[in-house]
């Protein structure tokens, strides 16, 4: 008797430990075709005569630069700032701030190669391509973030 209920008692314990981690995990990305009407509206609202690229990233390359294009392997420096699409501002540089482009963002990953060094694009960026279904810091969950980048250096 004493050894079923220990078994009963370890079997609640594990199966509430693992009904926890599946309830930890029920996040999932909204798929970026998903938010191309709101992409659209934004776009059309700020006059932004922008493309689609096949990932659904939407951006403008206002200034394509000359020189070094960055690559997954780069470090680059940019000056940038960072919108909701409601107008919030949530992060903003104006003096370049140094990464390397496999840590950033996947949506900053599929559109600074699109220009090259001294170049500036605009992007909005898919929840899903930004911080997705987690959110971070300020940023809440499947945010789609508006970004107007100019990029300083290429190294």
């Amino acid at each position: 008797m004493k050894k079923s209920i220990s078994g009963f008692v370890a079997a609640l314990i594990l199966s509430g430990s693992i009904g926890c981690v599946k309830r930890a995990n029920t996040c999932s990305a909204i798929p970026p075709e998903n938010e191309k009407t709101a992409i659209l509206a934004y776009a059309n609202s700020k006059g932004l005569a922008g493309t689609f690229h096949t990932s659904g990233l939407y951006y403008q390359i206002t200034d394509s630069g000359s020189g070094v294009t960055p690559t997954s392997s780069s470090t680059f420096s940019v000056k940038y700032t960072g919108k909701f699409l409601n107008g919030t501002v949530f992060d903003s540089q104006t003096t370049p701030i140094s990464f390397q482009l496999a840590q950033v963002i996947v949506g900053w990953q599929i559109g600074l190669p699109l220009i090259k060094k001294g170049g500036t694009i605009k992007l909005i960026v898919p929840s899903a391509f930004a911080y997705g279904c987690k959110g971070r810091s300020s940023i809440p969950s499947n945010a789609i973030l508006y970004f107007e980048i100019e990029l300083v250096d290429v190294f």
